[in-house]
């Protein structure tokens, strides 16, 4: 069994196959998923997925490339979401330095908010980090985010900083980028990120696995990303399943 801890089936690049799509999924043995919910659009689509399909829970928050849109409206409404019961986890969130539409300094004040946030509710945190990750570090130390922990989405950062994540109660989280070919920074993370901080995920539909790199991603290629691990860590893929899904039972809570 895979646990894809970050899936996007709620964007419209899967309104003509979704069902198709999930399919495909279980036949490739991802039997678990996290939907993640960012705006107005997608989080209530990734609220409906989760409750239309068992094993499938969903996460809410507001990107930070979309922060200057955020107000205490949608901080409300956040809040009374995370009660539901199919919602484990809040983001993604975070900072992005790579687009302009929202001022740094209006990223890092919704990026705080969303943090006390988690904390009051106590769900973990599921981060966004483009191009920001000094800044990402103060903020998650500034407030207290080890409380709840989270995930370092998609990681694609320097081995140098993981110590440091995971000292603050943060798993890290591999995806597509660590099959590609000149992709050096998180071929080097898989190798040494400790077992019991590691998981795996798709992004998708963004940043599919070798060899289907350009094309649509999907959740069924969380298991390519499990064998190129796998082959990293010099194990049998069958241990990463195992490792991912436990580890992502655990942060998200699922067998209490």
């Amino acid at each position: 069994m895979l646990f894809d801890t970050h899936v996007h089936l709620n964007v419209k690049q899967f309104d003509e196959d979704r069902e198709e799509v999930i399919k495909r999924a279980k036949e490739a043995g991802v039997t678990h998923m996290v939907i993640v919910g960012f705006d107005h659009e997608t989080i209530p689509r990734a609220i409906k997925l989760a409750e239309e399909n068992e094993n499938f829970y969903a996460a809410v928050g507001w990107h930070p490339v979309d922060a200057i849109d955020f107000t205490e409206k949608e901080l409300a409404w956040l809040e009374e979401l995370a009660s539901h019961p199919k919602v484990v986890a809040l983001g993604e969130m975070g900072l992005d330095y790579h687009w302009d539409k929202s001022p740094k300094a209006i990223q890092k004040e919704v990026f705080r908010k969303q943090i006390q946030l988690a904390r009051k509710v106590n769900l973990p945190i599921i981060i966004h980090n483009r191009e920001a990750t000094e800044d990402i570090m103060t903020i998650l130390q500034e407030e207290n985010a080890a409380d709840v922990g989270g995930i370092m989405h998609c990681y694609n950062d320097s081995a140098e900083y993981v110590p440091a994540f995971i000292g603050m109660n943060f798993y890290i989280s591999l995806g597509g980028p660590v099959s590609f070919k000149n992709a050096t920074l998180p071929k080097e993370v898989a190798k040494m990120v400790p077992a019991d901080r590691l998981l795996i995920e798709t992004d998708c539909p963004f940043l599919a696995p070798h060899p289907k790199r350009g094309k649509r991603n999907e959740p069924a290629y969380a298991a390519l990303i499990a064998e190129k691990i796998a082959e990293l860590r010099e194990v049998p893929v069958e241990d990463i399943a195992s490792i991912t899904k436990e580890n992502a039972d655990r942060l998200f809570r699922l067998n209490d």
